[in-house]
């Protein structure tokens, strides 16, 4: 029997049905802002099949005001706290919120402190080479010019640049959860010589790959050892212990999530950390957020973007040339336009469908709480990461192959390295440079995006994968 953070109960035979959920947290976040969206959302039969209109509508409705869009975040997270259950050891069924109430384990801490050098500069792995100074300068240069990053975002880059002692991070333990992700900071804090606490599942190989790299560093790698003397923890079933640990760490702490999981489970863990969030912030008022949006998603985009897209549409190219034929040949579902002319923010809609209900709920979920938390008070570091050729991307035969091709509607793909490190130095300047709410949540969420180009193409990104995938299958392969 599954045990931990599970789903509710949805019938009465006691299946979990995570169309159920989603259907309900969807629109409970719809329910204030867009009541019309909230009852289509409801009554969706085929929700698999038809969440991303659902997941679109959600994000539309929350660009009459910042107030809205907080309103529906705060409202999705609240379905989900409600909803969302929890299987004890014992057999027994409690809410999520009541999970923190439960004795369990108690975790102790290891600390391994590296023997290399601290890195005193920024330094970009790209290419084969390692950007720094000038050279760094310069390709951001180039991405800003190619639609591959937000001027922002190149702009945050350079700050660091400019101020390399923000990479120190004194005074603060960043906890890293799903410690051992593609895309997290790990790796570039222990370079820099920050405290880093890491929370990830107690498998052998995850923490032999932390150790080595704790020890070629010059950071030091706070890790939870249970009662047996297993290293690592189960957000999912260690989630009491996790929080109480967590609690007792010196230093401000820096909550980032990290984490992922496939199918439903990712939302399973999504929930569990979004719950530890929730309790870290009421037991502790010093905790800083950080997470990484995918850029698979649905975002608004600013009218700069917009017309650089626009601009794009128009150049002639082969794509140009062969737009009204494919057009015609598709029932006009292949390279359609990105936005309305003039849109201003534009509806980037990114959406893959391959990736499922389960991964935009998991996603979402994040956002909102960056949202709400930010109107807190609380200091938010959310980055939009670019398309990046990850593990759990490349295992799927489509988005691999829709990769391999994205070049050829003006989309970067970013190596692991390369994407890790360019998210770490924008945390690194969130915490020393705290962006306040905005007038409207869209442009929190804008600011310093490195989508790698999906905001500035010509054409919408999902109607454009098919033909990204056919091009770059020899490549994929």
């Amino acid at each position: 029997m599954t045990s931990g953070v599970v789903f509710p109960v949805s019938d009465d035979a006691g299946n979990r049905s995570t169309s159920a959920l989603g259907r309900a947290v969807v629109a409970a976040a719809l329910r204030e802002v867009d009541p019309v969206g909230a009852r289509a959302a409801e009554q969706e039969t085929v929700w698999r099949s038809h969440y991303i209109a659902h997941f679109r509508r959600q994000i539309e409705a929350g660009l009459t005001s910042g107030e809205a869009a907080r309103r529906s975040a705060y409202d999705g997270l609240r379905e989900l706290h409600d909803r969302m259950r929890v299987i004890t050891p014992g057999g027994g069924e409690i809410g999520l919120r009541a999970a923190f109430d439960t004795p369990g384990t108690e975790l102790t801490t290891a600390v391994q402190s590296g023997t290399g050098e601290r890195e005193k500069e920024l330094t970009l792995p790209y290419r084969g080479d390692r950007l720094a100074g000038d050279d760094l300068r310069r390709q951001l240069d180039k991405w800003v010019e190619a639609g591959v990053v937000e001027p922002s975002c190149a702009e945050a880059v350079r700050a660091v640049l400019a101020n390399p002692d923000w990479l120190v991070l004194d005074g603060r333990r960043i906890a890293v959860l799903g410690a051992g992700a593609e895309m997290g900071p790990v790796h570039s804090l222990l370079r820099w010589g920050a405290d880093v606490v890491a929370v990830d599942l107690p498998r052998p190989a995850i923490w032999e790959r932390l150790a080595a790299t704790a020890d070629r560093y010059a950071g030091r790698l706070y890790t939870p050892v249970g009662p047996d003397g297993t290293t690592g923890a189960d957000l999912l079933h260690d989630l009491p212990a996790v929080a109480r640990w967590l609690v007792g760490q010196e230093g401000d702490l820096v909550l980032g999530n990290y984490v992922y999981a496939d199918g439903a489970t990712n939302v399973r863990v999504s929930v569990a950390v979004d719950a530890l969030t929730a309790y870290l912030l009421d037991e502790r008022d010093d905790v800083a957020l950080a997470f990484l949006a995918t850029p698979t998603d649905v975002f608004a985009a600013p009218g700069e973007a917009v017309a650089q897209a626009e601009r794009n549409y128009q150049r002639s190219s082969l794509l140009k040339t062969l737009r009204q034929p494919v057009r015609l040949l598709s029932a006009g579902r292949l390279l359609r336009r990105n936005y309305a002319p003039g849109a201003d923010p534009g509806i980037c809609d990114s959406l893959v469908a391959q990736q499922g209900p389960n991964y935009a709920l998991a996603k979402r979920l994040q956002r909102w709480r960056a949202a709400v938390a930010r109107a807190e008070g609380t200091t938010v570091s959310f980055t939009v990461a670019p398309p990046t050729r990850t593990r759990s991307v490349v295992k799927n035969r489509a988005l691999a192959a829709a990769y391999a091709g994205a070049h050829v509607f003006g989309v970067e793909v970013f190596e692991p390295a390369t994407a890790n490190t360019l998210m770490a130095a924008l945390l690194a300047y969130d915490l020393h440079n705290p962006l306040p709410p905005q007038e409207h949540v869209w442009q929190e969420e804008a600011y310093a995006a490195a989508h790698g180009g999906l905001w500035r193409t010509a054409y919408s990104p999902r109607s454009a994968l098919g033909l990204a995938a056919m091009i770059g299958i020899g490549g994929a392969r």
